[in-house]
């Protein structure tokens, strides 16, 4: 059956979701498979976004990672929005959950950081959750 898909999902899936998705990769790939998406699309992935995945994590999400849409996602099983404030398009899933985080676009560093250090949280409760039976 496979390990399940997991959903990282913003409006423009080009920070929040995409930091998700990378840091999900590095810390959970023996878990879920992860993905991301939005309802629209940026032409490029945030760079303080992808400046602090690389400082933290050593991967360049502009070489492994794109913006994409919703219709662009696999069937999934577990659908993680990140804190839009919008309603999500339906999205066909088994669990689905809000992480209700701050945009850090147009912050300093710091707020990139303390995003990553949250997500971090969020990803290895995820896993632990899964790994257990609770999803």
């Amino acid at each position: 059956m496979g390990n399940p898909k997991v959903a990282f999902v913003c409006i423009h899936n080009s920070c929040r979701s995409q930091m998700a998705e990378a840091i999900a990769k590095v810390l959970a790939a023996d878990v879920f498979e992860a993905y991301s998406a939005g309802t629209e699309t940026k032409p490029q992935i945030n760079q303080d976004a992808v400046a602090v995945i690389k400082e933290l994590y050593g991967v360049d999400m502009n070489e492994t990672q794109r913006s994409k849409l919703l219709h662009e996602l696999p069937a999934i099983d577990i659908l993680v929005t990140m804190g839009c404030g919008v309603s999500c398009p339906y999205l066909p899933c088994r669990h689905r959950e809000d992480w209700g985080l701050e945009d850090p676009t147009g912050k300093d560093k710091a707020a990139f950081l303390r995003t990553a250090a949250i997500i971090r949280e969020k990803v290895l409760d995820l896993k632990n959750r899964i790994e257990n039976g609770l999803l």
